[in-house]
């Protein structure tokens, strides 16, 4: 699998990203995929050598992790975009299947709002959707304990996994990612994270492609009931609930989160008219 670094514009420094299925450029829409807090691209390599077998398949690396240079501290959810819109302009992709993971969900599910035209279809996993008053001070008193160097890195841990072979295997290689991460750019990601789950919730109404929400029934924070929410919040929505798994599904359960992306790879899409 190749990786590159590419430079984008002034505000946003470089991106780094990892690409594969170049051979079937053109014959298919690319699948872009944009990773969570802590995370990096390599957090996608089950869905990248799964997909790219038939698609054109690029997972970046979020501003601040792996390659990428981070965002301003003041960066919230917009920014974020802004930098995805960026990254598609320097790629040269004019249109996307566009799916992400957590605080890249809360991304992607804003660019979907935002740049409707430019998203062929959205899937969300384990995204957070307007989350009670409870959960909202625990994530925000979080943020702030993270943006003072307070980091735990157990913590998260054990709220992501059980204690399935399945899932010790995967929480040993987000452990390293964490260990490894630029901690300047984890805060204010997080930060960002903590505060977006209802930056463009209301706009859910108006996504019109085919738009999956996908979480495991065990994720405490990125809940089935968020799910649904966002399933029937879009007009062309659909709610997948992987039994048995948490927060990384998609390195616990990697063969039903892969068939789950391939069959919302093959919902007929709608042209949407923006003249």
């Amino acid at each position: 699998m190749m990786s590159t670094t590419q430079q984008l514009s002034r505000a946003f420094g470089t991106t780094t990203y990892r690409e594969a299925g170049r051979s079937h450029i053109g014959a298919t829409t690319p699948v872009v995929l944009v990773h969570g807090v802590g995370m990096q691209s390599a957090s996608w390599d089950p869905q990248v050598e799964a997909l790219s077998r038939q698609r054109h398949v690029i997972a970046l690396d979020m501003p601040g992790h792996g390659g990428s240079d981070p965002l301003p501290e003041t960066a919230r959810l917009p920014e974020y975009i802004d930098w995805l819109r960026d990254v598609l302009e320097a790629l040269g992709l004019e249109r996307v299947n566009l799916a992400g993971h957590s605080m890249g969900a809360l991304i992607s599910g804003g660019f979907a709002v935002c740049h409707p035209h430019r998203v062929e279809r959205v899937a969300l996993l384990n995204g957070v959707f307007r989350r009670d008053a409870a959960a909202r001070e625990a994530v925000i008193t979080r943020a702030q304990r993270i943006g003072t160097g307070d980091f735990d890195l157990e913590t998260p841990l054990k709220r992501w996994f059980g204690d399935t072979e399945s899932e010790r295997k995967a929480r040993d290689r987000v452990a390293t990612w964490l260990s490894d991460v630029n901690l300047a750019g984890y805060a204010t990601a997080y930060t960002a994270f903590a505060h977006g789950d209802a930056t463009f919730a209301d706009g859910y109404a108006q996504v019109r492609c085919p738009f999956l929400a996908l979480t495991g029934a065990d994720d405490p924070n990125s809940t089935p009931a968020m799910a649904h929410a966002m399933a029937q919040a879009a007009q062309n929505g659909r709610a997948v609930i992987i039994e048995g798994h948490r927060h990384m599904v998609n390195l616990t359960a990697p063969k039903i989160v892969n068939a789950a992306l391939e069959e919302w790879l093959q919902t007929p899409i709608e042209e949407i008219d923006v003249a």
